[in-house]
């Protein structure tokens, strides 16, 4: 029994074993290929996408799926928004591989130098008369830098996209509104190659005489044929309280165009608010006095009120309820038996004539 113990555990242990000889063997001898790039083009400020392409290709098939073990690294935000790999096929050496790209999307938050260390990539391949091998392996390091341009070190907030835009909406005409009246404010942020939790938001400032009641942001992130398109749109209700002139004022958006490597402003308008009429008031004021024969009639009740609860705790009246009970029940008795027929139930009851 403990030789097959031990048989079992050999063989358990040296299966991971042979399966990570396999892929290194495969590695070694040129029919399996890992690749790990960085798609950067030209500048790159934080806040900014960048992409990292993983590469595997075989020279036989996939006969299973690839598990990526994303790594952390301060200051980077590392996201596998892709589900599947795009797959290929190209010729090498007159042989036909098979190919899966993934891609991964990097928003570094700062400027400076950044590692990103070996990835872990659980790979299974068919490895011919070896039958179906699966290891794991690591991709090579890389190495990039973030730059923070002069425009952006007075900014204390961009965004970094090839395209960025922003416009408002109102619900109804706000130069002729009455105390009571209700508008709403509809703020719509677009942007691409960017998440939309990283748009920016509109401030609400309070005024007294026109309430903002702000809703929960509805932020979107959508992808088609490989481009990102992000959007948060922002709903702020206003209620008109008093008449007046107010002022929704206008705000300035930064915006990196990573395309031409400029900073641009975008600017929301304000939006002006003009409330007439009069604000409502308490027609009926206040209720009038009591008289003084009001007041003495009162004061009377509350004096009797007072006087019957003292007495019924003086003298407890409800120990007379079993007095008044005894009486009552006798009388019930008496009308019961009057209530009786004159004839028995039964004629000649001692008789068994009927039975």
């Amino acid at each position: 029994m403990r030789i097959f113990a031990m048989f079992l555990v050999t063989f358990w242990l040296a299966v991971p074993l042979q399966a990570i000889a396999d892929i290194e063997s495969l590695l070694s001898d040129g029919e399996l290929t890992v690749n790990a790039s960085l798609d950067q083009r030209g500048l790159l400020v934080p806040g900014q996408r960048t992409q990292l392409i993983l590469e595997i290709a075989t020279s036989s098939w996939f006969s299973g799926g690839t598990r990526i073990r994303i790594p952390e690294v301060p200051g980077l935000v590392i996201l596998q928004t892709e589900q599947f790999a795009a797959n290929a096929s190209e010729s090498r050496s007159g042989s036909t591989w098979v190919i899966q790209r993934w891609t991964l999307d990097l928003y570094p938050q700062r400027a400076g130098n950044f590692t990103i260390p070996p990835i872990s990539l659980s790979i299974m391949v068919n490895a011919g008369e070896r039958g179906n091998v699966r290891g794991n392996t690591l991709s090579a390091p890389l190495e990039f830098f973030v730059a923070m341009p002069s425009a952006l070190e007075e900014a204390d907030f961009w965004v970094a996209a090839p395209a960025f835009s922003v416009r408002q909406s109102l619900s109804k005409d706000t130069s002729q509104l009455e105390p009571g009246d209700a508008f709403e404010r509809r703020i719509e942020f677009q942007a691409d190659d960017l998440l939309a939790m990283m748009l920016p938001e509109v401030g609400t400032e309070r005024q007294a005489g026109l309430a903002a009641y702000p809703a929960p942001p509805v932020l979107e992130n959508s992808r088609n044929r490989g481009q990102a398109t992000s959007s948060r749109i922002q709903t702020i209700s206003y209620v008109a309280q008093k008449p007046g002139n107010y002022l929704l004022p206008n705000e300035d958006f930064f915006w990196w165009d990573t395309g031409s490597e400029e900073l641009r402003v975008l600017t929301l308008p304000a939006v002006e608010v003009r409330i007439t009429g009069t604000a409502a008031v308490n027609t009926q004021g206040p209720p009038p006095a009591l008289s003084r024969t009001q007041l003495l009639g009162l004061a009377l009740a509350i004096a009797v009120i007072s006087l019957v609860l003292w007495l019924l705790k003086r003298y407890r009246p409800w120990r007379l309820l079993p007095y008044l009970i005894q009486p009552l029940r006798a009388g019930w008795g008496q009308l019961q038996d009057l209530r009786k027929p004159a004839l028995a139930e039964r004629l000649n009851p001692d008789s068994s004539a009927g039975d």
